[in-house]
């Protein structure tokens, strides 16, 4: 696929990666699309780059599949969709401090579950949909992560990569007859707000099990996104761009 052109709608465009790959995308000559679910940080976007986009729920049915119905209605439909948007809420599955034992609170399972899986599933099914109607031969993108293998307070979080994983080649299979491919990126840990908020003495103990000696930057995951889309042959596979660290 050529990139210059290309219709990319972005979920969790707004900041962090996903406006990382926007932005990249748009001096390729693409034409990225960004949903996201503030409008403070959508409209920053605007003024900054000139990159449009919409407040999408992405756990909501109905709010996906109107905006894709409006999306294709208004550009055709898409080339390609990047489903970035997630969410962390991380907690031990049971701690004990002193006599005290607490769980791993529902709240927290059902808010990244519905964000990191059930949005990923609702913004594939519509843009392969309108991909599919409109006779597209075009590209899924999926952002996992490293912690699909399983990650230390991150029962929630893991627990959706690796569904996002599955799906990704379940796709992939399903949509080969209709020129769909669909691929997915497992980041290590990069240079974005929400790693960011990891605790220093923590991040600095991360950073020295990285066999290359430090955070990635949002620009090589861009980078991958990009050899996704651009390589025909690639499908129904995960790239781990973490670093050489595995958990």
């Amino acid at each position: 696929m050529e990139l210059s052109g290309r219709n990319v709608v972005i979920t969790g465009g707004a900041r962090g990666m996903g406006k990382r790959f926007a932005i990249d995308l748009k001096n390729l000559g693409a034409n990225p699309y960004v949903v996201d679910v503030s409008q403070e940080n959508l409209d920053a976007l605007k003024n900054e780059t000139g990159i449009s986009g919409k407040v999408v729920d992405v756990s909501n049915e109905k709010s996906v599949e109107t905006f894709f119905e409006g999306y294709t209605s208004e550009n055709g439909a898409p080339d390609v969709l990047i489903n970035n948007a997630g969410i962390t809420s991380d907690a031990l599955f049971i701690k004990q401090k002193g006599d005290e034992i607490t769980k791993f609170p529902f709240a927290n399972w059902e808010k990244v579950i519905n964000v990191n899986l059930t949005g990923v599933f609702l913004c594939g099914r519509e843009a392969a949909f309108h991909m599919v109607k409109h006779r597209i031969k075009g590209v899924i993108i999926n952002i996992s992560s490293i912690s699909r293998a399983g990650n230390l307070g991150q029962t929630n979080y893991s627990a959706a990569k690796s569904a996002v994983d599955s799906m990704t080649v379940t796709w992939a299979k399903e949509l080969a007859k209709f020129g769909i491919r669909v691929g997915g990126i497992a980041p290590g840990y990069i240079n974005t707000e929400m790693v960011a908020k990891i605790r220093p003495d923590v991040l600095e103990k991360v950073i020295q099990n990285i066999p290359v000696g430090r955070l990635g930057e949002m620009e090589e995951i861009s980078r991958a996104v990009q050899f996704i889309m651009g390589n025909d042959f690639f499908t129904g596979r995960i790239l781990e761009v973490d670093g050489g660290m595995r958990i």
